[in-house]
């Protein structure tokens, strides 16, 4: 799924991502009420940037699914959805 944004890179490469929803239930069932759910860690990349000043193209692409820090990028809204954008050098991993 394609995004109709391009992040502009600068001297580092962008990623935005589409985070994943919080978790609803812990692993033996019990319902995690809305003030205790943690920031999703965990998203799919929805656009990257072409290449940095550097002429280094990214390492990740559309659909990859990523692992971040908490904290990791700067929300974004956009046509009432929340995404975020980040250094490609924030991204811990990607899911294989």
């Amino acid at each position: 799924m394609a995004l109709n944004l391009k992040p502009i890179a600068g001297t580092s490469n962008r990623v935005i991502v589409e985070p994943a929803a919080a978790e609803e239930k812990t692993a033996s069932g019990l319902y995690i009420p809305d003030t205790a759910k943690e920031k999703p860690s965990k998203g799919t990349v929805v656009s990257v940037s072409e290449e940095d000043s550097e002429g280094k193209k990214p390492s990740v692409k559309v659909g990859d699914v990523v692992l971040y820090g908490k904290y990791g990028g700067t929300e974004l809204p956009y046509n009432g959805k929340d995404y975020l954008i980040m250094r490609e050098t924030d991204i811990y991993a990607i899911e294989a």
